[in-house]
């Protein structure tokens, strides 16, 4: 419809009572957008190194790969041109290309994995301001479901020929007997073990500092003869520094998790059911807590795993906490040794 010379004029005579002059609606304007106010979007490669920046380094260590794979398919891309249907086209992608491995399972853990990755990508956007959390399309992909984990509780006898192999063959047995009594005694995580510092022993306590997944940090106990036993590693091997890493190779270079993969390894050759179980250190936390959790209750098991309080167990943990002293009193049962920490009663698992 075109405007005839009297709805112009009427127009003219309405702007000029607001005291508008027609100049003013044409050319540049600038309106109140809060969209104009976010920062630039990166593309995914620009971000992955923000954020890989931003994250512990044992989370950037897990999901290096997987942002490597993102980053090799969209990485000149804005972050807000990707869809939540590419995202689960790649996953699906990782899941079927995965490295087969005897505890491999179709490649779901690889699919779980790289979903997380990008949330994590996401997450440090939206936090940004960057994006508005309804536009995430790492959150619309739905994560594959974990399957039930395989591992359980050794039984004694298991435990005692895994010690024998460990204990017996090998460049330093020495030093893998150490690193599996520590786990058998701490049930710490492989990461744990790894960060062990001089400066994390107490030797009048008898308890270790343990620094973990989450960034978590707590004081575990252990026994005397463990304690003298980490103390004289150090002193052996150690550089001097009680800043420094407690475990060492003989030449006096720290270990890493590789350490690991040859203990197990070599358990795995000479073991036939730990090669069909695929047994790994964790094995060892998992039959540790377990026996504490038969012997003294869930809530001394969670102290003692150091597992952090969420979930719809929260209510009840909330009333069957246990502190350092109850799982001092664990290990002592344990190992059948006294501890510092824990009451006289301690032994009673051990001396009945």
């Amino acid at each position: 419809m075109t405007a005839t010379t009297e709805d112009l004029e009427a127009a003219r005579l309405l702007l000029s009572r607001l005291g508008v002059d027609p100049a003013d609606l044409i050319g540049d304007t600038t309106a109140d957008n809060s969209d104009d106010e976010r920062p630039p979007m990166p593309t995914l490669g620009e971000w992955i190194h923000v954020v890989a920046g931003l994250v512990s380094p044992s989370t950037a260590s897990s999901y290096g790969s997987y942002w490597k794979k993102a980053d090799a398919a969209w990485g000149e891309r804005p972050m807000d041109t990707i869809t939540a249907s590419e995202i689960k086209a790649m996953a699906e992608h990782v899941r079927s290309t995965a490295r087969v491995r005897r505890n491999s399972r179709g490649g779901r853990n690889a699919a779980e994995n790289f979903v997380a990755a990008m949330r994590c990508l996401y997450k440090h956007l939206v936090n940004d301001g960057r994006l508005d959390e309804r536009a995430n399309p790492a959150m619309r992909v739905t994560k594959p479901r974990r399957n039930a984990s395989t591992r359980r509780a050794l039984g004694s006898e298991r435990v005692g020929e895994l010690n024998d192999i460990v204990s017996s063959t090998g460049d330093d047995p020495e030093l893998d007997a150490l690193i599996c009594r520590l786990h058998e005694e701490s049930a710490c995580r492989r990461g744990g073990a790894l960060a062990l510092r001089r400066r994390d022993l107490d030797q009048t306590q008898c308890t270790i500092l343990l620094r973990e997944k989450g960034e978590t940090e707590r004081w575990q106990p252990v026994s005397p003869t463990l304690m003298r036993h980490l103390v004289a590693h150090f002193d052996e091997r150690g550089d001097g520094d009680a800043e420094s890493q407690l475990l060492r190779y003989a030449n006096g270079n720290p270990i890493t998790k590789r350490r690991y993969d040859y203990i197990f390894g070599r358990v795995q050759k000479e073991l036939d059911w730990a090669r069909a179980l695929q047994v790994s250190a964790h094995w060892l936390r998992h039959t540790t807590l377990t026996w504490v959790e038969r012997n003294f209750g869930i809530g001394v098991a969670r102290a003692y795993a150091g597992h952090a309080e969420s979930g719809s167990d929260l209510t009840t943990t909330t009333y069957v906490k246990a502190d350092i002293t109850e799982v001092a009193e664990a290990l002592a049962a344990l190992t059948g040794e006294p501890h510092p920490l824990a009451p006289v009663r301690a032994l009673r698992a051990t001396t009945a």
